[in-house]
Formats: structure tokens, C-alpha cells, sequence
């Protein structure tokens, strides 16, 4: 009975200590936010937030909007417009971002084509409907090698091991080896 109490009592530590463990990894990472921009949108100042800047193209990174006063009496929509967004015409609302739930956002949105880019606000509150555009967001090139070059390199390993196992299972013809009884 002693050796069950003590199986027990270890899983039971064991699942503790895990879980001790793991709660710092699972919170939220913090929106670092490296570079602001102000925008007028009608009555409202508004101040656009990029964790990462100069933007490039294909790297995700989080964008915060924040009206001047708050978010709680305001509601919004946005429209990014730019090389990559060709076909999105309509606006999509603004919505709190996951992170930072005192501001709105978009959380780890990666722009694919580099060029210049257009963000259209609306926004309605307790002054009125406003509108404004924050305009000149220069979008630079993919960081790093092309894609193709990318994708070429990275499967060289898979490839490396197709072939290992081609010539295994050609000198080893497991369907031609006797059955060992």
C-alpha cells in the first residue's frame, strides 16, 4: 500500500510542478510598440501604434489604434489599402486587440507585398462621425533570401532522407529475405 501512496504522491508533485511551470510561459507576451503615428479622423486624434518598424513585408507585427480619450464610448471600422489589398473594400471594424485590451488592434498581421500603404479610419462616438487617412506607411522588401531559395534549402534534409531510405530499402529487399522461423 506504501509503494501506491508513493506512486501517487509523485504524479500528484509531478503534475504540480508542471503546471507552476508552465503558467509564466502561457501568459501574454506584452505589445512592445516601437514606433507611433498620429492620424486626425474628423473630430478625433488618434495615434496608430506598429511594434516593429520599418515594416517589412511578409513579417508579422501588431498594429494598435488608439483614439484619443479611449475606446469605450467609440466605435470604428478600418481599411487598409496598399498593393497587397487590391480586392478588400470593405471596412472591417475595429475590435480590442488580444493583448493590450485598453486600445484596438490588429495582432500579428503580416503585410505579403512590399509598397506604400493607406489605413481609412471611421470612427462615431460622442463627437460625431469622423473620417481620416494615415497615409505614406512604406512597406519595405521580404527580409532575407527569396522564397524559392528559402524553400529549396529547407527541403534539402527531407530530400537527403528519401534518398537514405531508397538505398536501405534496396540493399536490405525485406520482400525478398526468407522468414526466419
Amino acid at each position: 500500500m506504501t509503494t501506491l501512496r508513493k506512486l501517487a504522491l509523485t504524479v500528484l508533485a509531478t503534475i504540480t510542478l508542471s503546471l507552476v511551470a508552465i503558467a509564466p510561459a502561457s501568459a501574454y507576451a506584452p505589445v512592445d510598440i516601437v514606433h507611433t503615428e498620429r492620424v486626425q479622423v474628423g473630430p478625433y486624434a488618434m495615434i496608430v501604434g506598429f511594434s516593429t518598424w520599418p515594416i517589412r513585408a511578409m513579417k508579422s507585427l501588431d498594429f494598435t489604434f488608439m483614439p484619443e480619450g479611449g475606446i469605450a464610448d467609440k466605435t470604428g471600422t478600418m481599411r487598409i489599402a496598399g498593393p497587397a489589398y487590391r480586392t478588400w473594400t470593405r471596412n472591417a471594424p475595429l475590435v480590442r486587440h488580444p493583448r493590450k485590451r485598453d486600445s484596438w488592434g490588429l495582432d500579428i498581421l503580416a503585410i505579403n507585398d512590399p509598397g506604400n500603404y493607406s489605413f481609412l479610419f471611421t470612427l462615431d462616438g460622442p463627437l460625431g462621425h469622423g473620417e481620416g487617412t494615415l497615409e505614406g506607411i512604406h512597406v519595405l522588401d521580404q527580409p532575407g533570401p527569396p522564397l524559392p531559395l528559402s524553400w529549396t534549402i529547407a527541403s534539402l534534409p527531407l530530400l537527403g532522407l528519401i534518398a537514405f531510405l531508397a538505398v536501405a530499402w534496396r540493399r536490405t529487399r525485406p520482400a525478398r529475405l526468407p522468414l526466419p522461423l
